[in-house]
This record gives C-alpha cells, sequence and structure tokens, in this order.
C-alpha cells in the first residue's frame, strides 16, 4: 500500500471494534495487576488503604498512560513509515512479575520494618511509599541506559530464544493463574472463556455486535451477580457497590530522597527485574515483528524506560513495560485505538478512584479468560513463527518458567510454612536439594529461557563456538545471581557471599554452563564429516 493512498491511512485513526477487544484485553491485565498490588500491601501487609489508592496508585497509573501514548504515537508513525492502515500498537502496561515482587520482596517488608522501628501505620505507609518511588525511578534510570543495547540483542538473538521464553511466561504464568481463578467460578469463568473463544478464534457472530470481549465480560458478570444471588456459586454474592469518586493526583514529593538513601539494601532486587523488563521487551519486540509489525526495539525501550522513571517520580511504585501478546490484539483487529482508550482509562481512571472501584466491582473470574486467551495465542505463535527443527528450542525454553511457577505456588505460607521452605532449601538428597534445583531453576526464568532457546538453536545449526558463547556467558550471570539466583527471593549477589548449601548449588550450576562450553569449544575444532543422505 502506497503512503499517498490517503483513504487507508484515515482508516487507521479510526477507533474499531477490534480497538475495544484489545482495550478491554489490555485493562484486564493492568486491572489484575494494580488488584494484586492493592491486595498484597493492603490486605497482607495492612498498608493504609488511602496511601496505596491516594499516593501510589495514580502515579503508578500516571507511568502507564506516558507508555500508551507515545506506543500510540509510535504505531502512528509506523502507519505513516509503511503506508500500512492494519499496524497494531504494541501492548503496554505495569509489568506483572516485578510489580508482584515488589509488592512481596521490597514494598511489603519495608513497611513491616517501619512499623517494627516505631511508626505508626500512616507513617510506615509514606516512607514504604517513598522507597517504591526511588526503586521505580531506579529501574527507569538503568533501563534507559539499558535500552541502547537492544538493537544488539535482537540481532544476535534468534528467534526461538526471544518467542520461546515469552511462550513459557504466557502459558505457565499469565495463563495458567487466570485458569485458576475463572475455574473458582467455573460457571462464570468458563462460560465467559467459551464466548471469548468463540468469537475471537471462532470469528463467531455476537448479538447487537458487540465486541466479542466486552460481550464476554458482560455476560460473565452479569451471571455472577446473578447466581450469587440465588446461591449457585456455593455462596451469596451481594450487588456490586456503586461506584464513589476518589480524587487523587500523581504526587511528586521530595520524600523520594529518603527513598533513594533506603534503597541500597533492595538494589540485589531492583536491579534483575529492570533487567528482565528489557530482555522481555526485546522479545516483545520480536514477536510484534514476526506478526507484521516491524517497530524499531530502541524505541520501544527508550519509551516504557522513560514511562517507568516519570512514574517514580510522580509517586508509582511498579514499572512498566511491553506487554505479551501483540499478536493476539492484532488477532482482534486492534490497530492504535485501543493502546490511546487503555492509557487514558487507566491513567485517568486512576486519579478519580474508578480505576479501585473496578477492581472490586467486576469478578477476576468474567476478566481472567482474557489473559488465558492471550496465553494461548502468544504460546501458539513461538511454535508456529519459527523453523520446525527450532521447536525443541522453543520446548525447552519452557522449563525455567515452570519451575518459577512452582517456586511461587510452593511459597505460598498458606501451603508451606517459612520454616519448612527454609528445611527443603538445604535437605540433604542424593545430589543437590529438590527445592534449591527447582528455586535456582526459576530465578531469572526470562534470561534462562532465552539463553537455553538460543544455544540450543546454535546448537542445531552446527554453530558450535556460538553456542559455547551463551553457556559462558550464562555461567557469568550465574556468578551473580542475574541467572539462578539460589536466594528464595530471586535477589543477586556475589558468589563468594554465599555460604552452605547455597553455595555449593550456585558453584555447580556456573561450572555445568562452563564445562559444557568447554566441551562445544573442543567439539568445534573436529573436522567436518559429510553426512550424506541426511536429509533436513
Amino acid at each position: 500500500m502506497a503512503i499517498s493512498d490517503q483513504a487507508a491511512i484515515t482508516s487507521f485513526f479510526r477507533f474499531r471494534p477490534g480497538d475495544v477487544n484489545g482495550f478491554l484485553g489490555l485493562v484486564v491485565d493492568n486491572l489484575s495487576v494494580l488488584g494484586l498490588l492493592a491486595a498484597v500491601l493492603i490486605g497482607a501487609y495492612g498498608v493504609p488503604a488511602d496511601i496505596v489508592f491516594g499516593r501510589m496508585f495514580p502515579g503508578t497509573a500516571f507511568g502507564v498512560l506516558v507508555g500508551d501514548l507515545a506506543y500510540t504515537w509510535l504505531a502512528v508513525r509506523l502507519a505513516r513509515r509503511t503506508g500500512r492502515a492494519d499496524v497494531t500498537a504494541m501492548p503496554f502496561g505495569l509489568d506483572t512479575p516485578s510489580t508482584i515482587g515488589m509488592a512481596l520482596l521490597v514494598l511489603g517488608p519495608a513497611f513491616a520494618k517501619f512499623r517494627a522501628a516505631g511508626l505508626d501505620p500512616t507513617a510506615a505507609g509514606l516512607e514504604t511509599w517513598y522507597l517504591g518511588m526511588a526503586a521505580t525511578a531506579a529501574m527507569g534510570a538503568l533501563k534507559l541506559l539499558l535500552s541502547f543495547a537492544g538493537r544488539t540483542v535482537r540481532r544476535l538473538v534468534p528467534m526461538a530464544g526471544l518467542l520461546g521464553s515469552l511462550a513459557g511466561i504466557a502459558l505457565t504464568l499469565i495463563g495458567f493463574f487466570p485458569m485458576i481463578h475463572l475455574l473458582q467460578f467455573p460457571l462464570v469463568g468458563f462460560l465467559t472463556l467459551g464466548l471469548i473463544l468463540y468469537a475471537l478464534l471462532a470469528k463467531g457472530s455476537i448479538p447487537l455486535r458487540l465486541p466479542g470481549v466486552l460481550f464476554a465480560v458482560i455476560v460473565g458478570t452479569a451471571l455472577y451477580y446473578t447466581a450469587g444471588q440465588f446461591g449457585v456459586l456455593g455462596m451469596h454474592i451481594p450487588p456490586a457497590a456503586l461506584p464513589t469518586l476518589r480524587l487523587a493526583f500523581p504526587h511528586p514529593d521530595a520524600g523520594i530522597l529518603r527513598g533513594f538513601a533506603a534503597l541500597g539494601d533492595y538494589l540485589p532486587l531492583v536491579i534483575p527485574f529492570a533487567l528482565l523488563t528489557v530482555v522481555g521487551g526485546v522479545n516483545n519486540t520480536e514477536s510484534a515483528r514476526v506478526a507484521g509489525d516491524d517497530y524499531d526495539v530502541r524505541s520501544i525501550l527508550l519509551a516504557e524506560a522513560a514511562a517507568t522513571l516519570l512514574a517514580g517520580l510522580a509517586g508509582g511504585v511498579a514499572q512498566t513495560t511491553p506487554y505479551i501478546g501483540h499478536p493476539a490484539f492484532k488477532e482482534m483487529g486492534a490497530r492504535s485505538g485501543y493502546t490511546l482508550l487503555t492509557g487514558i482509562f487507566i491513567g485517568v481512571g486512576g486519579m478519580l478512584g474508578l480505576v479501585a472501584n473496578l477492581i472490586e466491582v467486576i469478578p477476576l473470574a468474567a476478566l481472567a479468560p482474557v489473559l488465558v486467551f492471550l496465553a494461548l495465542n502468544m504460546t501458539a505463535q513461538a511454535f508456529t513463527a519459527v523453523p520446525l527443527r527450532h521447536a525443541v528450542a522453543v520446548g525447552l525454553s519452557f522449563f525455567p518458567s515452570i519451575a518459577r511457577l512452582v517456586t511461587i505456588e510452593l511459597s505460598d505460607a498458606r501451603f508451606v510454612s517459612p520454616e519448612r521452605l527454609a528445611q527443603l532449601l538445604t535437605a540433604p538428597e542424593h545430589g543437590l536439594p529438590t527445592f534449591s534445583v527447582i528455586v535456582a531453576l526459576g530465578n531469572g526464568f526470562i534470561i534462562t529461557a532465552t539463553v537455553w532457546a538460543a544455544f540450543v538453536v546454535e546448537l542445531l545449526e552446527n554453530r558450535l563456538r556460538i553456542a559455547a558463547a551463551y553457556l559462558a556467558a550464562a555461567g557469568v550471570l550465574c556468578f551473580f545471581g542475574i541467572m539462578h539466583s539460589v536466594r528464595l527471593d530471586g535477589s543477586a549477589y556475589l558468589l563468594w557471599q554465599l555460604e552452605g548449601t547455597a553455595r555449593t548449588v550456585a558453584n555447580q550450576f556456573c561450572a555445568a554452563y562452563f564445562v559444557l562450553a568447554a566441551a562445544l569449544l573442543l567439539l568445534s575444532v573436529q573436522r567436518p564429516r559429510h553426512r550424506a543422505g541426511r536429509a533436513g
């Protein structure tokens, strides 16, 4: 399509039913993350709700607004440059793993520490907020520096490494947990999931020509409250509460300086969080390219880094990132309108209290199926977009995400006590302790999955020295705990700081990479043999 085709370009700027579908999917993801953040901080740690909703949420939502506006503009720019009207904006929002990690490993424990020091809940909440601001701003600044390496990563890492790591995250973390939530109310969740699959995969006809996701969520929510009134869902569910305005605006505060002063103890956690989103951003940009939208990876990374930095300076406590699932949003028919709508809704809604109201009103069983669809679509893309012989590399890249999933589940205090976890980490076995291996495999899972798949691709293509280079790089990252951290919280370290079983596990993981790298280098000096009669 030529750029002079003004009719096609003009159509790009029109809102479409697909934009509404995409908007609902993207909003669901952001609302889910904000809901989990509030649940952990308020419900588990007792942080005052007015600080969470009045101080933390507005700045966090502001980062989403900035990033979604930037990604909308990048989509418009790509459409103008290519003359295509079917460009889909990159999905953008709050990073789920690091947001939950911030709540569970930084903000919550910091609040408990401030309370133990004698501060009242409000004062402790404010100090926690300052720390969260500083941590978010620091992650944004680090990502700004790392953004300039994105093109190099994209050029060097095979597609199976970029897409396989995303697929593993999508299936095990983005898809599995929502599946559990939707099946907690199976009448609601399974109906909603089925309607979404009918609308988006089977392209079925929807009454009143409503967007498929909107129709499914409306039906699921209506069933939730109607059936809940009669106890059909196993419990009585009261009617939805009327929304109330809770005006709260992004709130820069000089207290961030105190947050920076206290940040040193938490940098081993904050740095890996930032690294993971940079790698994820590169992966997601490659995913978009495969789906037909060739974005400049540096622009994508710079925009999300700036959004994270501005969010922290404005009072936010969670970093933003390009989302998994661009192909799914493209399949929905979304263009640039859905990111524009999402940014405005989350940004303005966070200031008016509407986001908090929705978190309380729309049942998770009606929202979770959207995430399940996105996860399935992303998983399918990883296998279909790579050469068939590289499919085994994609499959291998799932294991770190599975280990991370198991670690999250086993670390839940409802199932296993902290004392029992400490025992499991050092329990004597034939070989390394099983739980220590699971923890180490799951920590740094995005980087691990990318490196593993890339190494296998190079192996399959008989580029043994490049495969050895990937393995050696992994060994170095192990040394610092960026990959395979043996600490339950996934924090980084220097190898000599460890003791006992933890040091043994870390040593063996590091050594394993270097030994295999050396073996491949030795094999690479052999004279190649002609493999007659072998196909492929």
